[in-house]
C-alpha cells in the first residue's frame, strides 16, 4: 500500500518499507451498517429507551412527565417528543457518542412532505402522486 497523502515518513524509515497500522476499520465493510446500528441501539438502550418489538428502528422513552420517540432510517434520525428539554437531552447524549448534524424541523422524509403552521402539522405526499386515466 502506498503511504497516504499528507503522511510524512521519519528519516529512520527511509529506505525501509514502512507499515501503516489501521487503528479502526468500520466503513467499507458489508457489516458496517449493522455494527453502527448495534452501537447506536446500545447507546439508546443505556439512556433508557426501549426498542419497539413491532419495528426495530423505533425507540421510545416514556417517563412520568415526558414521551420521546426516535426513528432511524438508514442514516436519518427523526426525534420527537412532548418536551423540548427531553429532546435536547437526547441530542446531547447522541452527540457525545456520534457525529450528528441537526437539520432542524422535519421537512421531507421518504417522499413525504411535512409542513408546520400555527394550526398544526400537515403531511403531504404530492410529489410522489401520479395520476393514471
Amino acid at each position: 500500500m502506498p503511504v497516504p497523502p499528507g503522511v510524512t515518513i521519519p528519516a529512520t524509515f527511509i529506505g525501509s518499507r514502512p507499515v501503516c497500522k489501521l487503528i479502526k476499520c468500520l466503513y467499507g465493510l458489508r457489516q458496517a451498517p449493522r455494527e453502527w446500528f448495534t452501537k447506536f441501539s446500545k447507546v439508546l438502550l443505556q439512556y433508557g429507551f426501549t426498542q419497539s418489538k413491532a419495528d426495530s428502528s423505533l425507540f421510545v422513552l416514556h417517563t412520568s412527565q415526558t414521551f420521546t420517540a426516535l426513528l432511524v432510517y438508514v442514516d436519518d434520525i427523526i426525534l420527537t417528543g412532548s418536551s423540548d428539554t427531553a429532546i435536547v437531552d437526547v441530542k446531547s447524549c447522541l452527540q457525545s457518542h456520534f457525529k450528528l448534524k441537526d437539520l432542524g424541523h422535519l421537512h421531507y422524509f421518504l417522499g413525504i412532505e411535512i409542513a408546520r403552521s400555527s394550526e398544526g402539522i400537515y403531511i403531504h405526499q404530492r410529489k410522489d402522486t401520479t395520476f393514471s386515466y
